[in-house]
């Protein structure tokens, strides 16, 4: 029976990483586990091998004593794992903390940004139905989803004017809002909402439409429910065509032509005034191009 020991460990690691497995964390070793964390090195300490084990540590949230030994190693296959996490009962997908951060980046900024401009109803434009909370399109809604979402938060008065206007989009939709009461969302009520049933809801839908999205790296998986959050889950006529053939991408697990096609999305946006559209089909690509399986547990989030 062969002995476990850590130089064994030490050559797994190296063989998912294409090296040599020569059995010690070696110079070149350490460089490329520093380049996949993206760890920035001091160019006069590029082959200092203490230097680099101690950046590592400190990237793995390890006590940096510059000695790679059993916790810093289990840290090590963590992060370079192409398995992940068994998601929980109640959970639909596992995302990249990142990811979640650039979806709300999107739909509102930040809390005060929220406060100033996003408490009352808006209509963003486009396709939209008249939207509140954190992206929460009420167009894109049912009475009884509206209800859901918001009935137990906010006053009889409050719920009956939202759901005046679910299923309504587009121009009906800009016509509409100037008819609406005075009715304002709170930032802590947008989050509830937003954490609890939008962010669930919109994980389902996008499983649905995009079979095998869970064998995804989490950045991939979180990108695509923030392009499913902002467009949704059609994919007919051609203004749908790269959502409908993101489908086969998804399946072949093809990163880059995921990619490929949410940056094409562009072209519907196009001349018409809604450069934040344009900047978010670029991160999202991005970040789909950019996903891989090397992520801390602390960073990853299920949904």
């Amino acid at each position: 029976m062969a002995i476990a020991n850590l130089s064994t460990r030490i050559k797994a690691i190296q063989l998912k990483l294409n090296l040599s497995p020569s059995g010690i964390y070696d110079l070149v070793t350490l460089t490329t586990l520093c380049s996949s964390m993206e760890i920035s090195i001091e160019n006069n300490k590029s082959s200092d091998i203490t230097y680099l084990a101690k950046s590592i540590q400190r990237f793995l949230n390890c006590s940096a004593d510059g000695i790679l030994g059993p916790i810093s190693t289990t840290r090590i296959e963590n992060y370079i794992s192409t398995k992940l996490p068994t998601l929980p009962s109640g959970a639909t997908l596992l995302v990249s903390k990142s990811s979640m951060e650039m979806l709300i980046s999107f739909e509102v900024s930040s809390k005060a940004l929220y406060d100033k401009l996003y408490q009352k109803p808006i209509w963003p434009g486009g396709e939209s139905g008249i939207t509140v909370g954190i992206g929460f399109d009420i167009g894109f809604n049912t009475k009884s989803t509206v209800a859901e979402a918001f009935g137990q938060l906010v006053d009889s008065t409050t719920l009956e004017v939202l759901q005046s206007v679910a299923g309504i989009t587009g121009q009906n939709a800009k016509n509409k809002l100037a008819t609406l009461p005075n009715i304002k969302i709170t930032f802590d009520i947008a989050l509830q909402v937003f954490y609890t049933h939008t962010i669930p809801a919109f994980a389902q839908r996008t499983r649905k439409l995009y079979p095998g999205i869970e064998k995804l790296p989490p950045d991939a998986q979180g990108a695509l429910l923030s392009l499913i959050y902002n467009r949704g889950t059609s994919i007919s006529g051609d203004s749908r065509r790269e959502m409908k053939n993101i489908i086969h991408w998804v399946a072949e697990k093809n990163l880059v032509e995921i990619a490929n096609e949410i940056r094409n999305m562009k072209r519907i946006w196009k001349n018409k005034n809604l450069p934040g559209l344009l900047t978010r089909r670029d991160k999202e690509a991005d970040m789909v191009a950019n996903a891989n399986f090397n992520i801390l547990p602390e960073n990853v989030i299920f949904v």
